[in-house]
């Protein structure tokens, strides 16, 4: 029952909604997204969670270390925190020992997404990514990382893929494979996005999908998304009065 979540970039689309703070300490509903986070992997029975750190990362840190949370946190920090996400999982790779989940701190989700990914983990090597197929629900299907899947199996994966049957929830169960398929990436170019993990998984049939259409998720990096996760949450909590 581990995590790893990635919260080292700047998220600089988000500067422009003028909250003044880090993106992962971005109140949603008045909770910092990255609290929310933990709360949801705590209440899916994920007890130990290390958080991968970069821009502001002493800020972040001095944030959780001020909290109470039933996780035990470790804290990797990613000094190459420009490069794209994947470099962020490789910072954290001596964590993956077995599977892992693995999320974003501005992806807000329901405990049903990690609890489908810890019901039917990976095998050894592989790699599964918690999948949306209501396409037509997602707020920003422009900004939405798409996916393509073939007998349960994902054969790829990109914000610019034209065919696409379900959308990249943000959410992952990972092993060593995947660590594995991002170095070779990076070996390659210098740098690697989770993105480019996942297809070189995906071309040895080793990238599963995980259907979580039903569960509601929120990818918020701007500020658009933000007012539409604000509203998300206040008719919540509107309708728990």
């Amino acid at each position: 029952m581990r995590a790893v979540i990635l919260a080292a970039g700047r998220g600089s689309r988000l500067e422009g909604a003028g909250t003044g703070v880090v993106k992962p300490l971005v109140p949603v509903g008045g909770v910092p997204m990255i609290d929310r986070v933990l709360a949801t992997m705590a209440s899916a029975g994920v007890r130990e969670a290390a958080i991968v750190l970069g821009y502001q990362g002493d800020t972040i840190r001095r944030h959780l270390l001020a909290r109470v949370f039933p996780i035990t946190l470790q804290f990797v920090e990613n000094p190459e925190w420009r490069l794209a996400n994947g470099v962020s999982v490789l910072a954290a790779s001596g964590f993956v020992r077995g599977p892992t989940l693995l999320s974003m701190a501005d992806h807000l989700y329901d405990a049903a997404i990690p609890q489908a990914l810890l019901a039917a983990p990976p095998g050894s090597g592989e790699a599964a990514l918690a999948v949306d197929r209501d396409i037509e629900s997602v707020f920003d299907l422009d900004d939405a990382t798409k996916v393509r899947t073939e007998g349960g199996r994902i054969v790829d994966i990109g914000k610019e893929i034209s065919v696409f049957d379900a959308l990249d929830t943000g959410v992952f169960s990972i092993t060593e494979g995947l660590v594995e398929a991002l170095a070779a990436a990076r070996a390659e170019r210098g740098d690697c996005s989770l993105s480019d993990g996942v297809r070189r998984l995906a071309a040895a049939g080793r990238m599963w999908a995980r259907d979580v259409t039903h569960a509601r998720w929120l990818d918020v990096d701007t500020p658009d998304s933000l007012r539409h996760a604000e509203r998300i949450f206040a008719a919540t909590a509107k309708a728990s009065t």
